[in-house]
């Protein structure tokens, strides 16, 4: 087996809410753990700035902020574990039909807030994952009523995150410079 040369590797992306990931583990350990590094990712992104600076919108002409992604995330969070795993009636937080883009468009809350409401939303989502008895357990997709397997909906949570966080990392290094963590 080749090796790669140190020079050749990106630095360590372990912080201290963010612990290695896991190279072995059976499928639900690996998909939360991967899940969990991503929302920590988040976190991590939006830690030590000022509200300002979590709301603006520094990549013209797109309206994405760090403040808007927390505020969709709370929602994916809830919509999909909460509403199509669990099956809880439930009120989207930021989205309606009237006005679908809301989280993104209507920043006029604290961003503190709203990150407290994504981590709520985060635990809340832990406990539902928790709670389920294998991966194999289900819920109902809204769209077309058919059944949809927890590890489905933690493979789309894990996706969702990660398409985000690339927009995270160009949003906190115009912010303030920050990048890699």
């Amino acid at each position: 087996m080749q090796r790669i040369p140190a020079q050749n590797l990106s630095p360590s992306m372990d912080a201290p809410d963010r612990g290695a990931l896991p190279l072995t583990g059976d499928e639900r350990t690996v998909l939360t753990a991967y899940l969990d590094w991503q929302r920590a990712t988040l976190d991590a992104k939006c830690d030590g700035l000022t509200a300002e600076q979590l709301s603006a919108r520094a990549v013209e002409p797109s309206g994405l902020s760090l403040h808007g992604l927390v505020r969709h995330l709370a929602d994916v969070e809830r919509w999909w574990l909460r509403i199509q795993f669990a099956g809880e009636d439930l009120p989207l937080l930021h989205y309606s039909d009237e006005d679908p883009d809301h989280d993104f468009d209507g920043l006029d809350g604290d961003p503190e807030r709203d990150l407290d409401v994504w981590r709520a939303e985060v635990r809340r989502a832990r406990a539902v994952t928790d709670a389920a008895a294998s991966l194999d357990a289900t819920g109902t997709e809204s769209r077309t009523g058919a059944p949809i397997q927890l590890r489905v909906v933690l493979v789309k949570l894990i996706a969702e995150y990660a398409r985000h966080l690339g927009h995270a990392d160009l949003l906190r290094e115009r912010a303030d410079g920050q990048t890699g963590f």
